[in-house]
């Protein structure tokens, strides 16, 4: 059984993160608030802004706190420039009282480059980890199957592949509950001598790592659920995610394509509506609280810029869950007893 954290955990929100903030951030965190008396949600961003939001909900949470921010990032921000330009954004504060532990973990459905370069900067990295990875959870016959890296980093050498497969292994083990969970290569092929230079540098040193390595996967793979954990550098990770994200809509249109051409096929699509959404939720990224970005020393959770109040609730809880488990101690240990340096 995890021995997991007694304590409060305190997840700060950075209230102006999303398309839609501060409004579906103060919403999603009063839901969590609600709903979880163990956890301190700490909204960080212009505090009149998010009072307002707050006092339309006509609630008195003892375990809502607000931090004055009076600027914020935009998806228009350069990360490599807002940093230093806006000192006190609501993200930058936000991690500033992670690293000062103020609080436990960030939330932030805001600029994700920003998100990952602020928490490079303000957290450091994990000793013995080179470069931060961000995960995602797709739907497969079997479940799920993690990938990473789906944009931390673009191009990657084959020892961060070999981090990301050991932080992956971890997350997948404590989180979703995989019993030595499986690890895969992404290639074009299944066999060993297939792929480009780096898969075929990552392969021998993924070989020699302290995971369940099975070599090779392709793309099939990931929704047939062969293994629970896939690593490919960020560049082809991203492309797979916003393709992924998409197959929802696509669902969606075709369903309503089909009810469209007779009253029968409607009848259908009404009978069928509720399997049919429990079949669909698999592939909705609300549900699955945001991208973890592992190897910073910290914690930091990413969502989606169009996240709506449940999305950022499911994120906080993600958040807490990573904390409580203490994966970072977990990675630690596992790079300590193999005695992984940065390369």
């Amino acid at each position: 059984m995890v021995q997991e954290k007694e304590n409060i955990v305190r997840i700060a929100v950075d209230a102006m993160g999303g398309d839609f903030a501060p409004e579906y951030p103060v919403l999603g965190a009063i839901e969590a608030a609600q709903e979880h008396k163990g956890l301190e949600v700490i909204l960080v961003g212009p505090e009149k802004e998010i009072n307002d939001v707050i006092a339309k909900q006509n609630v008195q949470l003892s375990n809502l706190k607000v931090v004055n921010a009076d600027e914020w990032v935009t998806m228009d921000d350069s990360p490599a420039d807002v940093f230093k330009a806006k000192p006190n954004s609501s993200l930058n504060v936000a991690l500033k009282m992670q690293r000062e532990k103020q609080a436990d973990a960030l939330v932030s459905a805001g600029n994700t480059g920003a998100v990952l370069s602020h928490s490079t900067l303000r957290l450091g990295r994990i000793q013995g980890i080179g470069r931060a990875t961000i995960g995602a959870e797709l739907p497969s016959i079997k479940g799920s199957t993690l990938v990473f890296d789906v944009g931390a980093t673009v191009d990657c050498r084959p020892d961060h592949l070999v981090e990301y497969a050991i932080m992956g292994s971890i997350f997948s083990k404590y989180i979703y509950k995989k019993d030595n969970p499986k690890v895969g290569l992404l290639s074009i092929g299944e066999e060993r001598s297939k792929g480009n230079e780096l898969s075929l540098a990552a392969i021998e040193m993924l070989e020699k790592a302290p995971i369940n390595f099975v070599g090779n996967v392709e793309g099939g793979d990931i929704l047939r659920g062969t293994v629970d954990v896939v690593i490919c550098d960020g560049y082809v990770g991203n492309i797979l995610l916003k393709m992924a994200e998409s197959v929802l809509d696509l669902f969606k249109f075709k369903l309503r394509e089909y009810s469209e051409k007779g009253f029968f096929q409607k009848i259908w699509i009404g009978m069928m509506y509720g399997t049919l959404k429990r079949i669909l939720k698999k592939f909705d990224y609300q549900e699955q609280g945001g991208t973890p970005l592992l190897g910073v020393n910290g914690i930091s959770i990413i969502g989606h810029g169009k996240s709506t109040p449940y999305a950022i609730k499911k994120m906080i809880f993600r958040a807490e869950e990573v904390s409580r488990l203490e994966i970072n101690n977990k990675i630690e240990k596992v790079l300590k007893e193999n005695k992984l340096i940065n390369k």
